[in-house]
């Protein structure tokens, strides 16, 4: 079922992305710089879940941005482009290769 665009969830998530592209990193890179699964930072980012304040304060932190400052709406400074990280990313597919 999607969610409502104008879900706070929603909106939220599409800022940490829109930031998160604006830095050239992939979530998974965001992830280790917040100590996240990156498997929540994609529910986060999807608005599928709620982050806590200290959660908010940890990305703000890792994204280089104040906590006002990741609660803006979506569109207040972004591209909205994909990003491709410089080095091979781990997709959790142990022994395949």
């Amino acid at each position: 079922m999607a969610l409502p665009t104008s879900d706070p969830r929603v909106l939220l998530g599409r800022r940490i992305k829109e930031l998160r592209t604006l830095l050239g990193i992939t979530q998974e890179e965001l992830a280790e710089r917040s100590s996240m699964f990156r498997t929540y930072l994609s529910r986060i980012e999807s608005g599928r879940a709620n982050p806590t304040l200290t959660a908010l304060h940890v990305l703000a932190a890792a994204l280089g941005v104040s906590v006002q400052e990741l609660l803006l709406p979506p569109g207040a400074d972004g591209s909205g482009a994909r990003v491709h990280s410089a080095s091979p990313v781990s997709r959790g597919r142990a022994g395949r290769g």
